[in-house]
């Protein structure tokens, strides 16, 4: 590593200028190589691009400022451009929403005007009422680059504390407000993340890494997570540390106390799925004592009776269930099974008042089941469509359950429902500039390369014809167990009232049908992933939908990948790709921030099994020369720290070298932001008319704009 390090640093430096590497009418950067190698079990691996991974050198900024100027000035040459941006801000311009959470008698939410950047925290005791601003994000920074990502409410009501986030980073910065006289405190954490905030008596618990070294923050590996405990009106440096690991310091730790303050649960985990709990009574105990071992299940504290706990979990049990544990009677024989595992995946529970909420996923599909805390059926609240329920909110001391409800062309909309009466309510529905009623969506089940059956939903205008002629946006996911369930976007208007038909593969990796579907896309089955997205494009020529020449295909993070391998696989079968913030070098993503948690998932480079699995699949590794690529349209930001953009600047970089055909290859790098989240409204409204705009200008669609 010392070697390659030294190489790049007497590499003659090469000012970045946009010359004339003509391609047909196409013109890229320059992007200079070097003599990087790294030899994995005998064979050698080139890196020419290698230095694209210093994301603050010089010499990278330059890069990207000559690829955007490249790809912004194709973009601005597209005559419908406009038309669809204006299009796209009026679609997203309505009032929306989110759940209330209550504490106490205080009703807390977010609500977002339409094209606010971000949405508004606000606080009533009276939904009713007009409520009173708690936290505007979008007076934190004049350009909406600072987004308020998380917040948690004292249990006496008296305080909140939340995180920020800069630019979209996964770093957050926590500060403390006074809720009674709107007073914000003095008390300021920084270099927080993957954290909780747990509040208990006159503080609250959180977790941090270390100061990271200047010029590397985005981008250094992040170890030894460490618990803390913040005392308020007290200074950082002196908080006191609860918890740490350091015979494994690359794990993380989260944090939550129970409502009584009276335990403490810590959470360990050392990939995306799967983790340990500790626990210590606040009270009486010293020490923390291991409530489960091993990193094989999920465990998840909903509430608790006394001193038994209230679990939900997919011990012995993929499709998940929910158990009582008795915290001075551990052990898993003396687990009380309250409800157990059912044909469908019990994807997440709630506790409200003497109930339990439970909602189900059945082929993609949510259902919502309450019990009572013994496991007792009563009934099934009620949906309005075939849709999805994003969240519950819940109290132990309320009889009171808020859950939003959205599909492909229902906005979401928030529901009321009373556990006592058994009444539902519509408590907030929003109205949108196009008609619900002039799109359908239908489920669909095809079979992949090995028989197994894959649904897949498909949202298109009524009267669509079956000619094999119409557009197709083929989106998926395809991993770290996370399902893909019916939501609205009103980017995707844009495509649906041009005639377009969205698609959603729910192929394997994901956790549409609990861990074993996961389990069957992951590792060395991740093979299956790819062949289960070809064969949904495959199906939607085969059943007259379209065909190859109106196919376009986007996914996003580990979607990126998904989109980067299938378009190396079978570059003939889509029109266009759009690779979003994706994992494109398989080889090295565990040597970034938090990419060695998703070992796990994928396997590792420093195996030589493993090894030989990711670079068959590597989008990085498995460009060819000779190939006539789709149009590709590569998309990220320079904050993004989750799967950092040295990724999509090595792939593209490796695109332009080696293809030579007439569509286009581009990168549009998003400054200010990162890997999506807390990203501004206005920020989000530019690039999707941008991504639709490369779309249309490639598919040789005209809007009716």
């Amino acid at each position: 590593m010392k070697h390659n390090i030294l190489l790049l640093i007497l590499s003659a430096f090469i000012v970045m200028t946009v010359v004339s590497c003509k391609k047909h009418h196409f013109e890229y950067p320059e992007t200079k190589k070097v003599d990087t190698v790294d030899t994995y079990f005998g064979t050698e691996v080139p890196d020419p691009y290698r230095w694209l991974e210093n994301d603050t050198s010089q010499e990278v900024k330059e890069w990207v400022e000559a690829q955007n100027e490249v790809t912004f000035n194709y973009l601005e040459q597209i005559p419908f451009r406009s038309k669809i941006y204006d299009r796209t801000e009026e679609l997203r311009d309505y009032p929306r929403m989110s759940a209330p959470n209550k504490v106490g008698d205080k009703y807390f939410f977010f609500k977002n005007e339409g094209l606010q950047d971000h949405s508004v925290l606000y606080m009533t005791e009276d939904l009713d009422e007009e409520p009173e601003v708690v936290i505007d994000p979008n007076k934190m920074s004049e350009d909406g680059s600072v987004s308020l990502a998380q917040y948690k409410v004292s249990n006496d009501e008296q305080y909140i504390a939340y995180a920020i986030s800069k630019g979209g980073s996964d770093w957050r910065e926590v500060f403390v407000k006074n809720l009674e006289t709107n007073e914000k405190l003095d008390d300021h954490i920084k270099w927080v993340k993957f954290s909780n905030i747990a509040w208990y008596k006159d503080g609250f618990f959180y977790s941090k890494f270390e100061t990271p070294e200047e010029g590397s923050e985005l981008s250094a590996v992040n170890k030894n997570h460490k618990v803390y405990y913040h005392k308020l009106g007290t200074s950082p440096d002196k908080d006191e540390l609860v918890f740490q690991n350091p015979k494994y310091p690359e794990r993380n730790y989260t944090t939550d106390v129970s409502k009584d303050e009276k335990y403490l649960y810590i959470y360990e985990t050392r990939s995306t799925h799967g983790n340990n709990v500790y626990i210590k009574n606040l009270q009486t105990d010293k020490d923390f004592v291991k409530l489960t071992t091993g990193f094989k299940y999920e465990y998840d504290i909903i509430g608790h009776e006394g001193d038994k706990l209230i679990v939900h979990t997919n011990y012995n049990a993929p499709k998940y269930k929910v158990v009582k544990i008795d915290v001075h009677k551990r052990d898993v024989g003396n687990w009380i099974e309250v409800i157990p595992e059912k044909e469908d995946l019990l994807q997440r529970c709630q506790i409200g008042k003497d109930k339990i909420i439970a909602s189900y996923l059945k082929d993609a599909k949510n259902n919502v089941k309450v019990y009572t805390n013994d496991g007792e059926y009563l009934y099934n609240l009620d949906l309005p469509a075939l849709g999805s329920v994003n969240s519950i909110s819940a109290n132990q001391d309320s009889k009171e359950v808020f859950y939003a409800f959205s599909s492909y062309t229902i906005p979401r909309e928030i529901w009321k429902h009373n556990l006592n009466s058994k009444e539902t309510e519509v408590l907030y529905k929003p109205e949108v500039k196009f008609d619900q009623e002039d799109y359908v969506t239908e489920q669909v089940f095809y079979e992949s390369k090995d028989d197994t059956k894959i649904p897949m939903f498909l949202t298109y205008k009524k009267g669509m014809k079956k000619d094999g002629n119409n557009p197709v946006m083929l989106y998926g996911y395809g991993g770290f167990n996370i399902s893909l369930t019916p939501s609205f976007s009103s980017n995707n208007m844009i495509w649906l009232e041009n005639g377009g038909i969205y698609a959603v593969a729910n192929i394997r990796g994901g956790g549409e049908y609990g861990e074993r579907w996961h389990k069957q896309g992951m590792r060395l089955n991740k093979m299956n992933v790819f062949n289960d997205f070809i064969a949904a494009a495959e199906y939607l020529i085969e059943d007259n939908y379209t065909n190859n020449e109106k196919i376009a295909i986007q996914g996003g993070s580990n979607g990126g990948l998904l989109v980067g391998a299938v378009v190396n696989k079978r570059p003939d079968l889509f029109e266009v790709a759009i690779p979003a913030v994706g994992v494109m070098d398989m080889l090295r993503f565990h040597k970034f921030t938090i990419g060695r948690a998703w070992v796990d998932e994928y396997g590792s480079s420093e195996d030589s099994l493993e090894f030989q699995n990711l670079i068959n699949y590597s989008p990085l590794h498995n460009i060819e020369s000779g190939i006539d690529y789709p149009a590709i349209l590569a998309m990220t930001a320079d904050h993004d720290d989750r799967v950092v953009p040295a990724h999509s600047f090595k792939y593209i970089a490796t695109l332009q070298e080696k293809y030579d055909g007439n569509n286009p290859t581009m990168i549009r790098i998003q400054t200010k932001a990162g890997h999506g989240a807390g990203k501004a409204v206005s920020v989000k409204n530019q690039e999707e008319a941008d991504k639709w705009s490369f779309i249309f200008d490639n598919m040789d669609m005209k809007p009716s704009y």
